[in-house]
Formats: structure tokens, sequence, C-alpha cells
């Protein structure tokens, strides 16, 4: 059953709202007060902020799995973040949730991704080890919060609570005391809003999916090996039922579109079911629930877990997918050791920011470093790892 229509609320700009979605008349606020927005939302206005950073466009040429120079067809943090947003808003509009809030959440998730996707993530956490750590959630909200330098009166974009409660996925208990109100939840175990919860999930199911894509297009994978994953065999079995002269390209297509939509309808099923049974009456209920109530049924999350596993196994560890990876790593363990030895290779702006986070942080250097090292795009940081090492070259 879809929301009841009588308790939907009606937002100025007339878009229904379920009692346990977030409202952006009743926003927790910004961290610097600001005028309210005259012709959008205030997840509006977030979303808008997001699109407009320098993270978002440089997630452009930041790795999904293969490098971004590997091919202009495969994904990349960009898109793959678009994908999540597109997900994320047919299943909001399902639920009666905050549509704008959930493709900012979306839009946002993966601002503080290194380059080279998780490899280079794992290679900067090592580097950080002693210094604080690093861990891309954290570095998403860092940059919302304080990196993003374009407006007067502030640092950051001077995001909702709510936006910026969604961006931060996880977080220690260490990390949560430091963070204030929006680390909360993480000490008392609470959730945060539908739409965050929404907008994780449909990440989960945009990588999953588009990587099978991917990892065929690319010929890494292939179907018949993929018939060893139920939700892949059942779907892939309908497309060749229907269509049995389809061209290959298309029936991988279509195979792929099919487990997108499978997992989405019983995403929004499941979902619906638990929000009813909870009869949550506002989102301050929501955070008060012991789980999630955006989740797949049992069996579907199985079916899911057995699609990641596979994944893990035959893709991101593939001989050909590793090989690469190895140098990657490489490439970001060798920066952070040359910036921290002598932190005027890096650009002034940078060099300052180090000064400055030093003040008063005895790893601030290393920090700096860190938020150098993880804004770079892929062709970046090769470019930057040429320019110190190749020794045949002076410039």
């Amino acid at each position: 059953m879809p929301p009841d229509t009588a308790s939907i609320a009606r937002t100025p700009n007339g878009v229904g709202l379920a009692p346990w979605a977030a409202d952006p008349e009743r926003t927790r606020g910004r961290r610097y007060p600001e005028d309210a927005p005259r012709h959008r939302s205030e997840f509006q206005r977030d979303r808008d902020r997001i699109v407009h950073s320098s993270a978002f466009r440089r997630l452009e040429y930041k790795t999904q799995v293969f490098i971004s120079h590997e091919g202009d067809l495969f994904r990349n943090r960009l898109t793959h973040s678009l994908e999540v947003a597109q997900i994320g808003r047919s299943v909001a509009r399902a639920l009666g949730l905050n549509e704008d809030l959930t493709e900012a959440v979306a839009l946002a998730h993966d601002l503080g991704h290194t380059p080279f996707g998780h490899t280079g993530q794992h290679a900067l956490n090592d580097c950080m080890r002693e210094h604080g750590g690093f861990e891309h959630n954290l570095q998403s909200l860092r940059i919302v919060d304080h990196l993003e330098a374009h407006y007067a009166d502030f640092d950051g974009l001077n995001l909702t609570f709510e936006t910026r409660e969604g961006i931060l996925k996880h977080c220690s208990p260490e990390d949560a005391r430091i963070l204030g109100e929006v680390g909360v939840r993480f000490l008392q175990r609470g959730q945060p809003s539908l739409e965050a919860q929404l907008a994780n999930v449909a990440d989960e199911i945009a990588y999953n999916n588009h990587d099978v894509d991917d990892g065929l297009r690319a010929g890494l994978l292939q179907l018949d090996q993929l018939m060893e994953v139920p939700l892949f065999r059942d779907c892939l079995d309908a497309v060749r039922a229907r269509y049995p002269r389809l061209e290959a390209r298309r029936v991988q297509h279509e195979t792929v579109r099919r487990m997108i939509d499978t997992l989405v309808q019983d995403l929004v099923t499941t979902s619906r079911h638990a929000i009813e049974s909870s009869s949550p009456d506002s989102i301050d209920a929501v955070r008060a629930e012991s789980g999630p109530l955006i989740r797949f049924s049992p069996e579907m999350a199985e079916r899911n877990r057995t699609l990641k596993t596979f994944l893990r196994e035959n893709l991101y560890r593939h001989h050909q997918v590793h090989g690469v990876m190895h140098k990657a790593r490489q490439i970001i363990l060798d920066l952070f050791a040359a910036f921290d030895r002598d932190p005027r290779l890096m650009p002034e702006h940078y060099q300052r920011h180090a000064r400055a986070l030093s003040e008063d942080d005895p790893h601030g250097q290393q920090r700096a470093i860190a938020d150098y090292i993880a804004g770079m795009t892929d062709r970046h940081a090769i470019r930057e790892h040429h320019r110190l090492f190749d020794l045949g070259t002076l410039t």
C-alpha cells in the first residue's frame, strides 16, 4: 500500500511527503545561519551546492573499478553517483520520502573518495595510520564542512544537518565524539533519516549491478560464469526466454536492468511493510528505531550478498585489476612519503593548509597531505608521481 494520502504533508513546492519523511521546513539547520532560499527548498539548495562543488566535478576522473584512462565506456565515480541518485529518487517517490534530500546525499556520498577507488583509500589509510587514519565517508563530510572554498561567509558548503547526517554512513566512537551533533547517533546506536538509509542501499544496488555490466564489457566476467549467481541467472533466463535471438550486448543490458528492477521492487515492498509496521510519526521517531527500516527481504538480502561475494572474488580480485591496483597503491604511498619529507613539493595552497593545521594538531601536516592526495583525480596522481619520480625529466 502506498502512503495514506490523508497523512501526506504538502511542501511549498507541491511534493507530497509522508510523516516519516524529512521535511525541509523543519530541518535542524546549518552550521552557519543563512536566509531561507526563495525559490527552492533547503535540500534543493544542498543538492545544487554539491553539484557546483569542485569535489563533485573531480569525480569524473576517479576510479570506480577501472582506472579512468582504461576506457571511456566504464563507469567512474561521477556516473556512479548519478546512477545512485536516480535509483534513490525513484524509491523515495514510491515511499513518500523527500526526493531532494535523497538526491543530495546520493550525489555527495563519494566526494571524499581517493583516486584509484578502494585501493587508494586503503593505501592512504595505511599512510595515516599513526596520524588519525583515513576514511572516505569522513573525508566527504570534511569536504562539505571545511575544504570547499567558494563562499564569502564560511568554509565548506554549509549543508543542512540532514544532508550531512546522510553523508556520514559509518563512524568510529572516537571520531563521533569529535564531530558533535552529527556523530551522536553512532554513540547512541540510532538511525539516520529514511532518505539517508535509502541513499546507502541505492549505492549498493548501483555499484553491484553496474560493476557486473562493466566487468562483462571489459571481458573480465563471462555470462556463463555469472550463472552461479542466482539473481543474475534468473534474470538472464528470463531475457533469453523472451528474446531468443537477441544480440549479446542487449542481452547483457536487459539482464542487468532486470537485476536492478528486481532489487528495487523488493526494496520498496519490504521497506513499505517495515515502515507501516513501525508507524513512525516523524523523522525523530525513525532515528530512534533499533535498526534500519529501508531494507531488502531476507531472501533478497541473501541473493545480494551472493552477488557481492562473486564480484569480490571474480572481478575486484581479478589478476588484471589487481595488477593495475598494485601500481596505483604504490603511487599513493610514494606521493605521501615525498610530501611528508618535503611539504614544499605540494602547491602553495596546501603548504599554507599544512602550516595552519599544524598550529593546533601535531598531525596537521599529514592531514593536509591526505586532503591533497584524496582530492586528486586518477590522472592527477599519475601525473604528480611522474613529475616527482621520473628522473628522465626535470620539468
